[in-house]
């Protein structure tokens, strides 16, 4: 007999790889190293990419950044996904960063395809959480970025000071700079922060989708040009969220004194 199952009593669904096409992991046979999975219940709406490539220290390779790249690009056609978190699934590491082997054994013209790639990538995630650029400690220059980024977060003269030295900042150190939003206590089973942003994921979780998102076009694309181009940019989002259902909704909901009911439309 089958039966409807109560949404809070709803398991997580399980972690389900991504295959990049074309792709072998230089792991085990076969071994994907990235998986997926949504969760259910009451926080049905947020998924989760896990990072998993343990000999690498998670570092960003041919093989985890198309495989990463694919499952954005399908995440991005489910419409029920609102939240997304990126977690480790390497004990005490999230990401070692560009992976500096793979790289030493590529040609000129791949390591320009490679960094294009990966430049892709970190638009993609929109990511401005560094925790060190190193590449001058390598004799390399931070390409996946890190010299427009850091700068918008940091101004040039610390960008340069960091970049220059190569220096490695710990979790208060970032946060103290505005490197990260939040940095947590470390508690005994190593996921103390997956905890705090899977916390963040449920606040963002019942707000209006499609006014979310506008809002991440609006900073993302607002921030890397002038002030009059970042109004526009802004004026152009609101107009796209005026229309909406969800729009609609909210004002219905505050007239009525009532929690908004969002469906994405």
């Amino acid at each position: 007999m089958l039966r409807a199952v109560p949404r809070a009593l709803r398991l997580p669904r399980p972690w389900r790889p991504f295959q990049a096409r074309g792709c072998a992991s230089d792991g085990a046979a076969g071994s994907p190293e990235i998986q997926v999975r949504a969760l259910a219940g009451p926080d049905e709406g947020i998924s989760e990419i896990l990072m998993n490539r343990p000999r690498a220290r998670n570092a960003l390779g041919n093989v985890l950044v198309s495989q990463l790249l694919d499952a954005l690009a399908r995440l991005q056609e489910e419409r029920q996904v609102r939240v997304l978190i990126f977690r480790s699934g390497v004990k005490g590491v999230f990401c070692a960063g560009a992976d500096l082997k793979e790289r030493e054994q590529m040609s000129e013209a791949e390591v320009g395809v490679f960094v294009q790639r990966l430049r892709g990538l970190m638009d993609k995630i929109a990511s401005s959480a560094v925790m060190g650029l190193i590449e001058t400690t390598r004799g390399l220059l931070p390409g996946a970025g890190g010299t427009q980024r850091l700068p918008r977060c940091l101004g040039v003269a610390l960008a340069k000071e960091l970049i220059f030295t190569g220096r490695r900042l710990n979790g208060e150190q970032a946060h103290s700079l505005g490197l990260v939003n939040h940095a947590v206590a470390q508690n005994e089973e190593g996921d103390a922060a997956y905890h705090r942003a899977r916390d963040l994921a449920r606040e963002i979780l019942p707000q209006a989708p499609i006014a979310v998102q506008l809002g991440k076009v609006a900073i993302d694309r607002g921030t890397e040009v002038d002030i009059a181009s970042g109004m526009a940019i802004e004026g152009i989002c609101y107009a796209q969220n005026i229309p909406t259902r969800d729009r609609l909704e909210g004002m219905a909901a505050f007239r009525e004194k009532r929690p908004p009911r969002f469906v994405g439309e």
